[in-house]
């Protein structure tokens, strides 16, 4: 059981360089990590978020993201595999009953996993076919098809997210319900082993006490939380990086390209100079990923009159982190090989990875939109939405 801060950062240091060493294997072969997502569990770190009051260590946000940042950038899938547990770990403490934050903190805290079935699958005319809550013997029924369901393979609870006389809900239903089968067939080229799949329902069983109504026009923190995850496994693919990168080039004796005198690429000056532009893009993303950190526990623990502007503020800050990270991540994975030779390249290395992961990822909310929020919050004093779509 971890109860602190320095603590959390401590163990996702160590359980990352063991997850860095099998890292390129997986991802060229697409072996799933089923045994480190077990050791992350046995590790005490899914619980890192749960209140002191109820046994957690109830760490700051920023201490979360430097966790995911640390998982990221030894292996990106597994950093972002945990993702949605901590994302409805945050949804029950906004909306959660007492009794469903008591059980759900419980079961977190005993090495239980969350997954996620929020998205809603298109039909043929490209409209979503969402899930509805219908009423059953004392319940819900729920039917639909759900997909980028990050987590759920390895979870042993799965929040869905369903529709419920026009409001939304989320439904945690057991792993193994009659009637709930998750699919492994996602196959993008890169974050290769999250296995975002789909999630099936067919007429699902759900207990009214497992169903927790979310209110989306309060204002929260909620947004803010859910993007310092993503920017956490950027900022987390830029660091892997940029550190593969530096131990490629260290061992790279001679520059192949003509005037090139330097006996060793990094005694190049143009080498380092070009590396340091990496290293200062990651080095910002980090900085900006803690900042923001700060500005959502400033807010969670401001007076109800101060909440408004702090909040808007830990929005901004947040999609500044987030903007920021992404830039990072897709920099520094694709231009160090401008650096190094055509032996970079080769496919056992491995060292693709990064690009592909980053490319991946950063395209789930682009940063464009991230951008376009810090604009509009500074020249127009409008601040971002707290809820997502």
């Amino acid at each position: 059981m971890i109860k602190t801060d320095e603590e959390a950062i401590a163990v996702a240091r160590e359980l990352a360089a063991s997850f860095a060493a099998g890292a390129a294997r997986r991802d060229a072969e697409r072996v799933l990590p089923v045994a480190e997502i077990e050791a992350l569990s046995d590790s005490g770190l899914l619980g890192i978020t749960v209140p002191a009051e109820h046994g957690g260590a109830g760490v700051r946000t920023a201490t979360l993201g430097s966790v995911i940042r640390e998982l990221s950038a030894a292996d990106a899938s597994i950093g972002q595999i945990p993702q949605n547990h901590f994302w409805y770990l945050d949804s029950l403490r906004e909306h959660g009953t007492p009794g469903q934050q008591a059980f759900f903190h419980a079961e977190v805290l005993a090495g239980r996993r969350l997954g996620n079935a929020a998205v809603d699958a298109r039909g043929p005319d490209g409209e979503r076919e969402r899930a509805t809550l219908r009423p059953h013997d004392g319940g819900y029924l729920i039917s639909g098809r759900k997909i980028y369901s990050t987590g759920a393979l390895f979870a042993h609870w799965i929040p869905v997210t369903a529709l419920d006389e026009d409001s939304h809900s989320v439904a945690f239903v057991p792993r193994d319900t009659p009637g709930l089968t998750v699919v492994d067939d996602w196959d993008g080229f890169g974050q290769r082993t999250t296995a975002s799949g789909t999630v099936l329902l067919e007429d699902v069983f759900v207990p009214a006490d497992r169903v927790m109504p979310v209110r989306r026009d309060d204002v929260s923190t909620f947004r803010s939380f859910g993007l310092l995850i993503h920017a956490a496994i950027d900022t987390g693919i830029a660091e892997g990086a940029l550190a593969d990168a530096a131990a490629f080039l260290r061992g790279y004796v001679k520059g192949g390209w003509p005037g090139a005198q330097a006996e060793k690429v990094v005694e190049d000056p143009v080498v380092v100079q070009l590396f340091g532009e990496l290293a200062v893009l990651t080095r910002a993303a980090r900085a900006l990923l803690e900042s923001a950190g700060d500005a959502v526990d400033r807010a969670r623990s401001a007076p109800p009159e101060e909440l408004p502007a702090l909040a808007a503020e830990a929005a901004v800050a947040m999609a500044a982190a987030r903007a920021q990270a992404d830039r990072a991540a897709n920099r520094v994975s694709a231009e160090w090989f401008e650096l190094a030779g055509a032996s970079a390249a080769r496919l056992p290395l491995g060292l693709d990875r990064h690009w592909r992961n980053a490319r991946t990822h950063t395209v789930h909310d682009p940063r464009r939109a991230k951008v376009h929020d810090v604009g509009d919050y500074h020249l127009n004093g409008i601040a971002p939405r707290s809820f997502p779509r």
